[in-house]
């Protein structure tokens, strides 16, 4: 299973293009369209591994709340989105997600259980309402949404995967690694953001 994981998420980061997933509307299709979607933005990408990869980084019982809360605040933030509600900053939310995930991952930060749902929660948020803006314009917003939960779901799966590396003897190391190499990203992310 662990390989499977890491295959997943190796897979996942190598399908990823350079630019960032929120860059349009009028999304097409359903299912498979809502399923590659996350999967072709390298910001959301990064974001969801490191959800997977803090989460195993800090054990029970958030390494298996944390891909709840995720997913579950982004669907909230879509509904928002979709309702007309006042967007929160949503481009600077989401290269803040993946440079604090990056950085709680680089630093092994083990933060308190509320603190950790806390920060999942308003990245998820961020992540949903950036979608939800896109789904009303797509052709089966729904199949697109259940894809996309879904694909979201899997880069979960395959941070939890590689954070299982950090109880081999070099695999804390690498793991960390990652987490830096995620934050600088979410660096440029805000750096992005900011010229917008």
């Amino acid at each position: 299973m662990r390989r499977l994981s890491i295959l997943g998420g190796l897979a996942a980061a190598g399908a990823a293009t350079p630019a960032l997933a929120h860059t349009g509307t009028g999304l097409p299709g359903g299912f498979v369209s809502g399923f590659a979607h996350p999967l072709g933005g390298p910001d959301h990408l990064l974001a969801m591994v490191s959800v997977g990869l803090w989460g195993a980084w800090l054990g029970r019982p958030l390494v298996h709340l944390l891909p709840v809360v995720f997913p579950g605040m982004m669907v909230a933030g879509a509904l928002a989105a979709m309702a007309g509600l006042p967007p929160p900053p949503v481009e600077l939310g989401i290269a803040l997600s993946v440079l604090v995930l990056g950085a709680c991952v680089a630093a092994a930060y083990a933060a308190p259980t509320w603190l950790a749902v806390a920060i999942v929660a308003v990245f998820g948020i961020c992540h949903g309402y950036a979608h939800g803006a896109e789904l009303p314009s797509a052709a089966d917003p729904v199949g697109y949404s259940v894809g996309f939960v879904a694909a979201t779901g899997l880069l979960h799966v395959a941070g939890i995967g590689l954070g299982a590396l950090k109880d081999r003897p070099v695999g804390a190391v690498a793991t960390r690694g990652a987490g830096l190499c995620v934050a600088a990203a979410g660096l440029w992310f805000l750096g992005q953001a900011a010229l917008r």
